[in-house]
């Protein structure tokens, strides 16, 4: 893994004994292209702690966020039995300290996503460690439910459920998706924890959850996790709208029929490093409309080119449309390399990339540089002019950070666990440490009075949001002389190492919209099947002049 070039698809190129890539780039990947400012550049505020390093995190339906780490010799929170709690529950709406949260199985680097219900699932993990809680048992094929509801107040701080389902063999660094039809496919994964480069430490399958996230105990080979070993683990997948995959893993990708075990398209591959674990970059699936009937558009920025801190990092994003008659790879670039760096989307259909570092890779000790600066990538513009820089925090996000869109349009930024057990002061050994400290960002679409123009009172003729194409009403207030309207429908997934499992963001046909008036009804179509938006909670918004109203919890 150290620099280490051996006969996979994940070593190779010149000098690798495994000769060059399977489909192989014929353009290399740009150098760091720098960016113009952003008229504005939003804003950092520090607002309170997770209680728990921040290694997992999850919008819940009750607009509270949940953090989930690792097993620890110490967080900021206890729980009843006098052990310290390893997950939490936090309020972005008052920033109060975190409700502290118990688990009976460790979560260590888990995948994870959204039951129909609403629960959030946690799958896969890591050994037990008896000396630091003998509650807390072995968790690499552990599956644990966390239940909340927008309707529900009651379900509010309770704790992990764990009622002894288990995957169909241990999974630790596992990628989770929810299909149309509600099942979940789980992929990749390490046994054991131990050395990657060694094949039988390595899990290169995948398995199928029922939709109430129990196993069907059958793991399927899968071809492209075994040929990318050692970058196979935490995969990037996303849903697209004809049922089938996108998996990326390494450089290589492919569209994936989970229901025939078959692939359907073998892409390019993607020039530069490589970009998933342990030099993660971020992937995002852009806003999917009508417009283009619902056909997927990806990009993924960043990665690395081995697991040691002097890695470099890859400045280079690629972006393409696995449907297409003849998919390519558009190339683009940050204005520095980053690694760990993660994107996540707005409202108003662009995308915020930020943490990570310029040096190095993912794990303990192993990255430097922090970048802090924020970018702002919009999809709609010209190739060279899609990014801008953003304000810079001044928080190092290395490994174990996270970032999600919460209900109100602002960013909760946190986590940043670089070391093997919690440290609290920087030393010469670890000058990055322990990171409990939360951040909001304010996106310029709410900067300065942007936020006093939102639209208010907002109304939803139902909280069912059926996949059928369907329509329903919403009412709404905006302020005078108002041009224009956006309804979108988000789904943030399950957000972990730079991954955002399940994310997703459709921008909704609509009718009703009166420029100038105050008092606004719109009739919205709902989305037209479960490929495009796969069941699950998700969130409203709606926007005027590009500003959005507070987000309302949908299932769909």
């Amino acid at each position: 893994m150290y620099g280490f070039c051996g006969s996979t698809n994940a070593h190779c190129g010149a000098g690798c004994q495994s000769g060059d890539c399977l489909n192989a780039p014929v353009v290399a990947a740009p150098g760091a292209s720098p960016a113009p400012a952003a008229p504005e550049g939003g804003a950092f505020n520090i607002v309170g702690s997770s209680g728990v390093p921040a290694m997992h995190a999850a919008l819940m339906p009750n607009g509270r966020v949940m953090f989930l780490d690792k097993l620890e010799n110490y967080t900021q929170l206890k729980l009843p039995n006098g052990y310290y709690a390893m997950s939490s529950e936090y309020d972005p709406e008052t920033n109060a300290v975190a409700t502290p949260l118990a688990y009976k199985t460790n979560a260590f680097c888990s995948g994870g996503t959204f039951l129909a219900d609403g629960r959030v699932v946690s799958l896969g993990g890591n050994a037990p460690l008896d000396w630091l809680d003998p509650n807390i048992g072995d968790g690499f094929d552990a599956i644990r439910y966390l239940e909340r509801s927008s309707t529900d107040a009651s379900l509010t701080g309770k704790d992990w459920s764990e009622p002894g389902n288990k995957l169909a063999s241990a999974r630790w660094y596992a990628t989770a998706q929810t299909m149309g039809d509600g099942t979940i496919f789980v992929a990749s994964g390490s046994l054991n924890g131990l050395d990657p480069t060694v094949k039988t430490n390595n899990n290169p399958t995948y398995e199928i959850l029922s939709p109430a996230a129990v196993s069907q105990g059958k793991n399927i080979d899968m071809e492209i996790l075994e040929k990318n070993q050692p970058y196979y683990m935490y995969p990037f997948v996303h849903l697209l709208n004809d049922g089938n995959l996108f998996v990326f893993v390494s450089k290589s990708s492919q569209v994936f029929n989970v229901g025939t075990n078959t692939i359907v398209k073998e892409l390019p591959e993607l020039a530069g490093d490589y970009r998933t674990y342990p030099n993660t970059g971020g992937s995002v699936l852009l806003p999917l409309s009508s417009a283009n009937n619902w056909n997927p558009d990806i990009i993924i920025c960043g990665g690395g080119a081995y697991q040691d801190i002097t890695s470099p990092t890859e400045p280079s994003c690629g972006r393409i449309q696995p449907l297409s008659a003849n998919p390519t790879w558009e190339l683009d670039a940050m204005p520095e390399g980053r690694g760990m760096v993660e994107g996540t989307l707005l409202p108003d259909g662009t995308v915020v990339w930020l943490n990570g570092g310029n040096l190095g890779a993912q794990g303990f000790g192993l990255a430097k540089n922090p970048t802090l600066e924020a970018l702002l990538y919009d999809p709609t513009k010209a190739k060279g002019q899609r990014f801008s820089t953003l304000a810079t925090s001044t928080i190092p996000r290395l490994y174990h950070s996270v970032s999600l869109l919460l209900l109100d349009g602002t960013l909760m930024v946190a986590g940043s666990n670089p070391v093997e057990m919690p440290k609290l002061k920087p030393d010469a050994a670890d000058p990055y440490v322990t990171e409990f400290r939360v951040e909001n960002y304010v996106p310029p679409y709410l900067s300065g009075d942007n936020a006093k123009k939102r639209p208010t009172n907002v109304k939803l003729a139902s909280g069912s949001f059926k996949a059928d194409g369907t329509t329903l009403d919403v009412t709404f207030d905006c302020p005078a002389g108002a041009k224009a309207v956006t309804v979108t429908l988000y789904h943030g997934g399950f957000v972990t190492h730079s991954v955002h499992m399940g994310h997703r963001m459709l921008h909704l046909d609509n009718t009703g919209f009166v420029a100038g008036a105050t008092q606004q009804k719109l009739t919205v179509t709902r989305p037209p099947n479960n490929n495009v938006a796969p069941p699950g909670p998700y969130v409203v918004y709606i926007l005027v002049d590009g500003i959005p109203a507070m987000g309302q919890f949908v299932t769909v």
